[in-house]
C-alpha cells in the first residue's frame, strides 16, 4: 500500500484562485474515491473567504498511486467569471497540483535533522514576507538541506521542507543523480500558464471534455 500527497496550491493568486483550490481538492478525492483509493485533506490554509484556500495538502493511501496523480500533477485552468468581483473581465484562473513522496518515519528521524526557521522572501521590497515562515532542514550525517519558503504557514513549510529532504535522501541511496539543484516544487511561485492538464468550467466545475 502506498501512501502520496498531493499539494494544490493558488500560487500566491487571488480569492478567485483559492475557490479553485478548494474545489479541485473535492473533486481529488472524489475522483480517487470512485477509483478505490483512500484519500483526505491533511492540511489546508485559508483565504480570506470562508471555505476556501490558499494552499491545500491531500493524503491518498492506494496501490498505484503514480498512475492516479499523473492524470493530476500540473497546472489546472478554470474557466469562469469572478464570483468575489462580478465587473471583472478575468475569466482565466490557474493553480498548480504537485506531487510529494511524503517522509517516512523509519527512514527519516527527527532526531537526524536540524530544523532551522527563516524569512521568506516574497516579490522584493515591500512584499518581502516578514515573518519567519519559510524552513531549512539539514540532514546531519550527509549535509543535505531542503528548503521550503513558499507556504504562510511555518508548520506546512516544515512537512513540505521534510518531504524534500526525504526525495533528496532517496534519490541518493538508489545511486541518482543529485545534480537537481531547482527545487520540482517551486512552482508555486513560479506556476506555469501554458498546456493545462486539466481545463475546468463554469460554477458547478465540469470538466471540459478533452
Amino acid at each position: 500500500m502506498m501512501i502520496g500527497w498531493l499539494q494544490i496550491t493558488s500560487g500566491r493568486g487571488p480569492e478567485e484562485c483559492c475557490w479553485v483550490v478548494a474545489q479541485l481538492a473535492k473533486a481529488i478525492i472524489n475522483e480517487a474515491s470512485a477509483k478505490g483509493y483512500k484519500a483526505h485533506v491533511l492540511e489546508t490554509i485559508p483565504g480570506i473567504t470562508p471555505n476556501i484556500f490558499k494552499s491545500a495538502l491531500i493524503a491518498i493511501e492506494g496501490e498505484n498511486i503514480p498512475s492516479f496523480v499523473s492524470t493530476w500533477e500540473g497546472t489546472i485552468q478554470w474557466i469562469g467569471n469572478s464570483m468575489f468581483r462580478p465587473n471583472h473581465k478575468r475569466k482565466n484562473w490557474f493553480v498548480g497540483v504537485n506531487f510529494l513522496n511524503p517522509p517516512q518515519e523509519k527512514d527519516l528521524k527527527l532526531n537526524d535533522v536540524k530544523i532551522e526557521t527563516m524569512r521568506s522572501s516574497g516579490a522584493g521590497g515591500q512584499h518581502v514576507n516578514k515573518t519567519e515562515s519559510a524552513v531549512r532542514v539539514t540532514h546531519i550525517a550527509t549535509g543535505i538541506i531542503a528548503v521550503a519558503r513558499e507556504e504562510r504557514s511555518q508548520h506546512l513549510n516544515r512537512k513540505l521542507a521534510l518531504s524534500r529532504l526525504y526525495e533528496k535522501l532517496k534519490q541518493e541511496k538508489d545511486d541518482m543523480t543529485l545534480k537537481q539543484q531547482q527545487d520540482r516544487w517551486t512552482c508555486h511561485n513560479r506556476l506555469e500558464r501554458g498546456n493545462p492538464i486539466r481545463i475546468y468550467e463554469g460554477m458547478n466545475f465540469k470538466r471540459r471534455s478533452e
